[in-house]
């Protein structure tokens, strides 16, 4: 029997360490959560960021921690905001690169999110390097820029904290491993190379910008991992693969969730599906562990949601849909307005969307669409929320926010 291994131990409802929160799947057990807001209505504090970045904050105590970038990718920053009046309290230059890679137009150098451990907190910028820094000082402890890779499109995968060891998944054109840092030190305490040939005829379909995720196998950890064109699962201590399984995609975003004995995981671009897959085994799993597959309307970036024995998605596009968890069968869709590339959230009974021009769609989940409220601010969404206490914090492209009764 499989169970989900939160990343990082599970907490209360006030934190929220890394990218979807306690668990990695975007659920959070707060309550007194609003249903409704605006630029005049349940905003505590609003506090312009500087710079551009998309990466979600991450809560622990009084701080909300992200990144931020400045001169075209050049400066590359860690902030810290006061959960309690919006402050900027900490503005940190980690790293600095004279010459930044190219990047996409819906990217930025500063996507991948921030994990919090304890009194350090970890910060990613790709191939340009990782940076721990302690959360009192905000002083740097290390760094490592030795994990080098062509993202083509700019960094994407946020780091994630298992133990004493902090993963990478590093997909580029050129190379693709996964990777695995010393927490206390930065230095690498193992790599291991994507272990398929690639089906793709160009170096472009051979990237990906996914977090991996915890789960136990039969007592045994796993860290699952996709990439392009394979799903990998690794053994977290030693980095060893225990199986694959192969689907059609590449350049994938959507980080993968897990229920029901099964991983269910985008595919990525080109042909963008969802595949519910049964962990366990050994190899090549591709002809025996797909459950089922959903081919229409799947996401390239927001990562979907599971409640209860429903899969909840939004497609780039905004069509949102709901799955039979078990079955892949179409339960309902509805076309939101607007396009997408924050991830949603379970909260209060209540699944939250966003997207990029600010519009925020609040619905219960079930077995047919109801739609309780739409709320709208002043920019778009490109970074997933958060959620603290009785707190939304929720990060449009310049500014940051607490939304709270």
């Amino acid at each position: 029997m499989a169970v989900l291994i939160c990343c990082a131990l599970l907490r209360g409802s006030d934190e929220w360490p890394q990218f979807r929160g306690p668990g990695g799947q975007g659920h959070s057990d707060a309550t007194g959560l609003p249903l409704t807001w605006s630029e005049k209505e349940n905003v505590k504090w609003k506090s312009a960021i500087p710079g551009e970045g998309w990466s979600s904050p991450v809560i622990s105590g009084k701080q909300v921690w992200m990144t931020m970038a400045l001169n075209a990718g050049k400066s590359l920053h860690a902030v810290c905001v006061d959960f309690e009046t919006g402050k900027v309290i900490h503005d940190v230059e980690v790293l600095t690169v004279e010459a930044p890679p190219k990047k996409h137009a819906l990217n930025s150098y500063a996507s991948p999110t921030p994990v919090i451990d304890g009194d350090r907190v970890y910060v990613c910028f790709g191939t340009c390097g990782t940076v721990c820094l302690s959360t009192s000082t905000a002083k740097v402890i290390w760094k490592n820029d030795e994990l080098k890779i062509d993202h083509e499109n700019g960094p994407g995968s946020s780091p994630m904290i298992y133990k004493d060891k902090l993963f990478l998944c590093c997909d580029g054109i050129d190379v693709q491993y996964m990777a695995a840092l010393n927490k206390s030190d930065g230095k690498l305490a193992w790599k291991t190379d994507r272990s398929q040939p690639f089906l793709a005829k160009t170096k472009d379909m051979k990237k990906s910008y996914c977090i991996p995720l915890l789960i136990q196998v039969e007592g045994k950890d796993q860290l699952i991992t996709p990439a392009a064109e394979n799903l990998y699962a690794y053994d977290p201590e030693t980095g060893k693969e225990l199986w694959y399984v192969k689907y059609p995609g590449f350049s994938n975003v959507p980080r993968p969730i897990f229920g029901h004995g099964m991983i269910y995981v985008c595919t990525g671009f080109a042909r963008a599906e969802l595949w519910a897959i049964k962990p366990g085994g050994s190899g090549d799993l591709s002809a025996t562990n797909v459950v089922w597959k959903m081919k229409i309307q799947v996401p390239t970036q927001p990562s979907p949601l599971l409640v209860g024995d429903n899969v909840y998605m939004v497609s780039d596009s905004g069509m949102a849909s709901c799955l039979d968890a078990k079955t892949g069968k179409e339960v309902w869709k509805q076309h939101l307005a607007g396009e997408f590339s924050a991830s949603p959230i379970f909260a209060e009974g209540r699944i939250y969307f966003f997207d990029r021009k600010g519009l925020a769609t609040v619905i219960e989940p079930g077995a047919a669409y109801k739609e309780v409220a739409r709320n709208q601010l002043d920019d778009g969404f490109m970074a997933s929320p958060a959620v603290s206490g009785k707190s939304l914090v929720l990060r449009t492209k310049t500014n940051l926010y607490r939304i709270e009764k």
